[in-house]
Parts: structure tokens; C-alpha cells; sequence
């Protein structure tokens, strides 16, 4: 392995993270908080850490997957880790632990807190909780790529490591090039969002980070009881909207407009499904709280679409107790944990994509039963699905799946119930923090034992890389020449 670029690459990305943390001193000054110190301090270390890394010099740029594998998951934990510095120098935080659980699930876009009094935090932390989200959901290694693009030949290799779903496309000869469309994509729809939400009555403030927990679709607010506490249709169909929105593949945005041809959005198979999806799991939801919870089929259909939204894009906003839902209820917004948004958008879980193709795959290997000497592929958009990627896609099902009872069982050991063990695993691996029961809409992660919070960690990190990036370095064929 070439180690020497890995750490090159390693130090652009904690430059750029340091970098990050301006804005949050910016607020700090702002407001005349006493965190100043905490974030000067905090990027100090961060940018000598990766200064040191940049000044190494390498023989060759050649970053081929092994390097890309390394660079992608030692990237994300050296963000989290020094992303955990302000959330500890400020001292309000009682460990290490809690600081780099709250720092990860920040840049996983998951969500997930042990904060049980967020409107208590410091408007300058607030602000940076909230952009980890928002740097970690098109990726800080893309960002990275977007503005150092002379790392050397095979970045496409990190792009890909990096990004989710089991096919990947660049949109441009120039992966430096792709990175800057993308992230131009969603610095746009971020400032749509801004000010939809500041033109309704939301402050400011408020406005730019819930526009960043959703576009990022990672769930972090300004209010202990998230976009519930503004109690206006006009907001939550905003942040509905652009939920859905985030959950859509980034890519396909780009082609729409470059075509100029919004009806691409229909024209995608898996678009199609999402919005499907979506549709038949408000109208059940709707259906079966509508008299047992609300008592107006609206305010089913409120509480319901937002819910749905909110669950299937894994971004984890809150605007009612669903714990409180019937078992139906709560059984599907539970499903919608596994099954995630499209692929190439911010969310997390499986992906619709591997959905279908799993769901298509089942049923080729049925006809088969009937039809033995029939041949039939399986098509994406006219497009065969190579087989190199139906069973990457099958692999990665049954590796998501066995983790997902692997870690529950493990949490099952620190005393806490299977149904509670499972529900906070499903929320962590599929990056959408607030599940059911002890992590509801009103739950934190702050009763966990410290053990627990390790294998949640590493769930948010596997789920945000999809499973395969991480693994890949557990295994000691990888380090061998």
C-alpha cells in the first residue's frame, strides 16, 4: 500500500475540516459566547495535524483501491475524532466518548444524540452539530476532491469508495469536476430551502440549521422537539418537500438539467419506486392512525406524510410521538429504516435501488423454477444490470442483515431489551438516529452504556460507507502485498 498518499490525502481532508470550523467561530462572535476559545483551539489542532500530513512528500500519486478503501474509512475517523474536539473543549460534554459519538453521528448524518437539552447548547456549537451534518452528507472526501483535485491519478477510486449505492457513474471526465457539480447542486437547494423556511416565520438561525439537517438528511435541530415545536403546516410541508428532495439521487438532477427535460425525474426506474413507496406508506399510515391517534383525516395525513418522509430519507426529524402509533404504524416506519432513499443521494440504509434489485433477482430465480432453459437479465432503464453487481448487491444484503443481529445481540449484553437493542441498532446502521422506543422521537442515546455507544459508532460509520469500505480493512488479505 502506498501509505505516503493515503496520509497526504488524509491531511487535505483535516485542512479542509479545520477550515469548516470558521463559520462556527464566525457565530461564536456573533453571539459573544465563551466557545471562542474551544474552536480556535479545536482548528489549531486540526490544521497542524493536517498540514503535517499534506508536507509529506510521496513517490508516486497512485491511488488505486486499497489506498482509496484506507484514505475513505481512516478519513472519516479522523473527522470524527477532531471533529469531537470543540463538543469537549467546551466542557460540556462529560467524556471523550460522548464528544466522538455525537461528532460521528454528526458527519454519518445519522443523527443520533446524547444531548437531552439541545436548546441548552451554545448557538456557536449548535451551528457546527449542525454543518458536520451538512459536510458529511455529500461526502468530506468529495469535498476534498472538489477543491484539491491534484491528488494524483485513481481519485475516482475515493470518489467511489466514498459514495453510496452499487452503481456509480461520473457525470464528468474530471472527478474534481463531478465533486464541484454535485456540490453546487446541493449548496443550491440548501439556500432554496434556507429561505422557503426564513420566508414562513422560521428565524434565521433556525432556517440554516434545519436546512442543513435535511438536505444532509441527518435530522439535527435547534429544538428538543425537532420541527414539532413551530407547529406550522407551512414548515413541515417545506422541510417535507425537501426531504424527499435530498432523498433523490444528486446525479440525477444534474441530468435533468443538462437535458433540460424535467420529466427525467419519471423517466428513472428507481425514482419512481421512491415516490411510490412513499405514497402507499402515508396512505396505510394514514389509514390506520386516522381515528385511533388524530381525529381529522388532515392531521393523519399531516403527521403521517412527514413521518414517512422523514424515515424513508433517514434524516430523522420529528413532528409527533410515533412511539405512541399503532403497531402497524410503527412496524412500517421501521421497514422504511432498512430500506433508505435512492442511491446516490444523501441518505442511508440499503438504498431503494438494492430493493428492487434484490426484489427482481427473487423473481428471476422463480421463473427459473418454471422456466429452466430460460434466459432473462435484469434491466435497470433498458439497461442489463451486469452480474458482478447483482451479487455484490446480494452480498452486501446479507452483510448488512447479519450486522444488523450481530450488533443487536451484542447490545443485548449491556442489559437493555431486544426490541430497544434492535430498534437503536436499525437507527444507527441505517444513519437515521431517532427510532423507536428508548431512541424515539423524545429519546436520547445519553443511557447507553459506554460499550454500546462504540458499536453504535461503528454502525453509523458502516452504514454512512456502506459495510464494504470498512470490512475491507478488517481483513488481513488487505494488508498483505
Amino acid at each position: 500500500m502506498n501509505l505516503l498518499i493515503v496520509l497526504k490525502t488524509l491531511g487535505v481532508l483535516l485542512l479542509c475540516e479545520s477550515a469548516a470550523m470558521l463559520p462556527s467561530i464566525l457565530v461564536a462572535v456573533i453571539y459573544n459566547e465563551d466557545t471562542i476559545l474551544a474552536f480556535v483551539a479545536s482548528l489549531l489542532i486540526t490544521a497542524a495535524a493536517g498540514a503535517l500530513l499534506f508536507m509529506l512528500k510521496a513517490e508516486n500519486n497512485m491511488v488505486r483501491y486499497r489506498e482509496s478503501f484506507a484514505i475513505v474509512t481512516f478519513g472519516w475517523l479522523a473527522a470524527s475524532i477532531l471533529g469531537a474536539l470543540p463538543f469537549l473543549f467546551t466542557g460540556l460534554f462529560p467524556s471523550f466518548l460522548d464528544a466522538f459519538f455525537e461528532s460521528i453521528s454528526g458527519f454519518t448524518t445519522t443523527g443520533a444524540t446524547v444531548i437531552q437539552n439541545v436548546e441548552a447548547l451554545p448557538y456557536s456549537l449548535l451551528f457546527w452539530r449542525s454543518f458536520t451534518h451538512w459536510l458529511g452528507g455529500m461526502g468530506i472526501l468529495v469535498l476534498a476532491l472538489a477543491l484539491q483535485p491534484a491528488l494524483g491519478a485513481g481519485t475516482f477510486q475515493i470518489f467511489k469508495a466514498e459514495s453510496p449505492g452499487p452503481i456509480l457513474a461520473k457525470l464528468t471526465p474530471r472527478v474534481s469536476d463531478t465533486a464541484k457539480i454535485l456540490y453546487i447542486t446541493y449548496l443550491l437547494i440548501t439556500a432554496g430551502e434556507i429561505l422557503l423556511l426564513a420566508g414562513g416565520g422560521m428565524p434565521l438561525f433556525d432556517s440554516m440549521i434545519h436546512a442543513f439537517g435535511t438536505l444532509a438528511t441527518g435530522g439535527v435541530s435547534s429544538k428538543n422537539m425537532s420541527i414539532g415545536a413551530y407547529d406550522s403546516v407551512y414548515l413541515e410541508l417545506v422541510v417535507t418537500v425537501f426531504m424527499i428532495a435530498a432523498g433523490a439521487n444528486f446525479a440525477l438532477y444534474y441530468r435533468v438539467c443538462k437535458e433540460k427535460n424535467p420529466a427525467g425525474f419519471f423517466q428513472n426506474t428507481e425514482f419512481r419506486i421512491y415516490l411510490s413507496v412513499i405514497a402507499v406508506y402515508i396512505a396505510i399510515i394514514t389509514l390506520n392512525i386516522n381515528g385511533e391517534v388524530f381525529d381529522s383525516v388532515f392531521t393523519s395525513l399531516r403527521y403521517a406524510s412527514f413521518q414517512v418522509a422523514s424515515i424513508i430519507t433517514t434524516t430523522g426529524y420529528t413532528t409527533a410521538d410515533f412511539n405512541a402509533w399503532p403497531d402497524l404504524s410503527r412496524a412500517l416506519l421501521l421497514s422504511l429504516m432498512f430500506v433508505g432513499p435512492c442511491a446516490g443521494s444523501t441518505g442511508g440504509a440499503m438504498k431503494m435501488i438494492r430493493i428492487y434489485i434484490v426484489f427482481r433477482y427473487v423473481q428471476r430465480e422463480v421463473n427459473k423454477l418454471i422456466h429452466p432453459r430460460a434466459v432473462k437479465s435484469i434491466n435497470i432503464d433498458d439497461v442489463p444490470v451486469q452480474e458482478n453487481v447483482l451479487s455484490g448487491v446480494m452480498a452486501f444484503t446479507i452483510l448488512y442483515l447479519g450486522i444488523f443481529i450481530a450488533a443487536t445481540v451484542l447490545l443485548t449484553t449491556q442489559k437493555i431489551s431486544l426490541f430497544n437493542s434492535a430498534a437503536a441498532v436499525a437507527a444507527a446502521l441505517g444513519n437515521v438516529g431517532s427510532g423507536l422506543g428508548l431512541v424515539g422521537s423524545s429519546g436520547t442515546y445519553t443511557h447507553f452504556t459506554a460499550f454500546s455507544k462504540i458499536i453504535l459508532s461503528f454502525c453509523m460509520l458502516l452504514g454512512r460507507l456502506e459495510i464494504y469500505t470498512v470490512l475491507s480493512l478488517l481483513s488481513p488479505q488487505f494488508w498483505k502485498q
